[in-house]
């Protein structure tokens, strides 16, 4: 407990690093909310009149104050097009993003594993060569490009799956995974290439160490040696990359979310961006930040699980 009381409060000068930047760079941008609500035609009095309603005419660091405020109480504040609690617009649209970074984190991790394992256990073999070659293959293509082919091959030419669109689950479970099949098999086969490569690095060292050759000294199977021993001392950078890669997905699945036509975060940012609803980016930028920094502190907390020669009480 005293560890994780640690590290959450060891996350609070980053979040704080994070807002005054995150809220800088969009007060540099230039225009004016003022100007985007009203629109350019309308007459100077009513803009003053809307940017002291806004405070915009305060001093940048009581804006910011005034910001933080309302954020520690749940209020990110409305969106400058339609008025819209920023919080409600970010709360329909995490799921999909959740959802989508999981399944393709699930996608990743299965195909990582098994083709790690393989190709480390079998060097040299055809199959060593075989998932080497794709994860290379896989670090090189584009999630838009792979994206695109699923779609023309699976959903235009077979139509076994929707080219785009989403359906809550709870909602439509069939219709959501339908959905969810493509966008979530397209970045999860590019991202599994780079945890396959990871994977079988670090199962080699491990399988060349002095306690893999006693444990075969001692009689024990393959199977037994690589699963119940190599396997667990190998996962930890692995673990990390993953961790990495999950914080990475919250906030790179841009691309996927446009290709598909997703309605996640990364969209409503680029929608926000390019409307000048500067509040909504602002929102949303944090709240992606502030998970990825969770999800940091919960790799952190699963080094010790996976490895019990690291304890919490040594950080």
């Amino acid at each position: 407990m005293a560890f994780l009381i640690r590290r959450l409060l060891l996350t609070l000068p980053i979040l704080f690093i994070v807002s005054v930047v995150c809220f800088s760079m969009i007060n540099l941008i230039p225009g004016d909310p003022a100007t985007v609500i009203l629109g350019p035609e309308a007459p100077e009095q009513a803009i003053e009149q809307m940017r002291e309603r806004l405070g915009l005419d305060d001093p940048i660091v009581v804006q910011y104050v005034n910001w933080v405020g309302g954020v520690l109480h749940g209020d990110l504040g409305e969106s400058l097009v339609d008025r819209t609690p920023v919080a409600e617009l970010i709360l329909q649209r995490l799921p999909v993003t959740l959802e989508l970074a999981l399944g393709t984190f699930a996608v990743s991790l299965t195909i990582s594993v098994i083709a790690g394992i393989l190709s480390a256990s079998r060097q040299g073999t055809w199959i060593d060569y075989l998932s080497t070659g794709i994860a290379l293959g896989g670090i090189s293509v584009p999630h838009f490009w792979l994206g695109m082919m699923f779609i023309i091959i699976f959903a235009v030419s077979l139509g076994w799956f929707p080219a785009s669109g989403y359906e809550p689950f709870f909602e439509n479970p069939v219709a959501n995974l339908t959905a969810m099949v493509l966008p979530v098999f397209a970045t999860g086969l590019r991202e599994s290439a780079e945890l396959t490569r990871m994977l079988r690095s670090s199962l080699l060292e491990e399988l060349g160490s002095d306690y893999v050759r006693t444990a075969f000294s001692k009689g024990l199977s393959r199977r037994v040696v690589v699963i119940r021993h190599a396997v667990r001392n190998a996962l930890i950078p692995f673990v990390t990359a993953g961790g990495l890669q999950v914080a990475g997905l919250l906030g790179g699945l841009v691309v996927t979310e446009q290709v598909f036509q997703l309605p996640g975060v990364g969209r409503l940012i680029v929608e926000s961006i390019l409307e000048r609803d500067f509040t909504v980016v602002q929102g949303a930028v944090l709240t992606v930040t502030t998970v990825v920094v969770l999800i940091n502190v919960l790799v952190d907390m699963l080094y010790a699980i996976i490895d019990p020669r690291i304890t919490l009480s040594q950080e």
